[in-house]
């Protein structure tokens, strides 16, 4: 089976680090896997997205342009992705930063306060592991041990001491389902 996934959000939402998470812990359980970012020149703050492919065979392309999971960070987001992910496609939606509800009526929604979360956990910075977590417990596509092992090799030195802190996000967001 093959999964074509889209993460979306702002620069400095740890879409890459999401991305880069999610393919490491698809590629621990045996997976093929690819990871495709792409940013604007303005980085942080600017538009930002990143597309993995989770597959059980060779995988022919990372470019993944009608999704079947996506992970929507921003209203901007969701305004571009939205109507180009397949009939039936799981769709995360940051309802912190996103205040509409989907337009389709043919996927499946899950909303998940990520930012608000992360907030009242101490560091607005981990809504991406949130978000991580909520989508391991909805698709069942990498297992939550998996992502939590991932993270010590994707994970750069000076952000090692923020492991903790980063398994916390992703069990909370595993747990909101």
């Amino acid at each position: 089976m093959t999964n074509k996934i889209i993460l979306a959000g702002f620069g400095g939402q740890g879409i890459i680090l999401s991305g880069l998470l999610l393919a490491q812990a698809a590629l621990l359980e045996g997976n093929e896997v690819t990871h495709y970012p792409a940013y604007g020149a303005e980085m942080r703050g600017g538009t930002c997205n990143c597309s993995v492919v989770i597959s059980d065979k060779e995988i022919s392309s990372p470019i993944v342009n009608k999704p079947d999971i996506l992970l929507l960070f921003n209203q901007p987001s969701k305004n571009k992705f939205e109507a180009k992910c397949i009939p039936g496609a799981k769709v995360l939606i940051n309802n912190s930063l996103i205040n509409e509800q989907a337009l389709r009526n043919d996927i499946s929604s899950f909303y998940i306060d990520a930012t608000n979360t992360a907030n009242k956990l101490g560091n607005i910075k981990i809504a991406n592991m949130i978000m991580l977590g909520a989508l391991s417990k909805i698709t069942g596509i990498v297992k939550l041990d998996s992502l939590i092992n991932a993270m010590p090799e994707i994970l750069s030195a000076r952000n090692k001491k923020l492991i903790d802190l980063n398994v916390q996000a992703l069990k909370e967001g595993y747990g909101l389902f």
